[in-house]
């Protein structure tokens, strides 16, 4: 596994940890599909939870956050669909967990980040 494969690996598993102390449950981990990827799928109650999870990568000008484009966001947002076609109705919501660098105390949970 490359660095950085290991560094977002390990930023998954910083959020997801974070994510269950705050009462989530996991539903799935990197859902692919050829609109693209989702991170994290989470129930929180009844709302599905799309996460998209960010490492700020070293020497990089933007935040993690920043890097969350209306790009990024269309992708997560059609990987979104594609996941519920054909499921039951719920409410949904596209969050991110964004870190500065690899560590729990850097973790930032952002609720509902964007709309689709």
């Amino acid at each position: 596994m490359s660095d950085t494969r290991a560094a977002g690996f390990a930023a998954e598993t910083l959020a997801l940890t974070h994510l269950r102390r705050c009462g989530l449950a996991l539903i799935e981990r990197n859902f692919h599909c050829r609109m693209g990827e989702i991170d994290l799928i989470m129930r929180d109650g009844e709302t599905l939870v799309f996460v998209e999870v960010r490492l700020r990568a070293r020497g990089s000008f933007a935040s993690a956050a920043e890097s969350i484009d209306v790009h990024k966001q269309r992708r997560i947002a059609a990987a979104a669909r594609f996941y519920l076609a054909g499921r039951p109705e719920c409410p949904c919501r596209f969050d991110c967990v964004v870190l500065d660098r690899p560590s729990a105390d850097a973790v930032e949970w952002i609720r509902s980040a964007f709309e689709a």
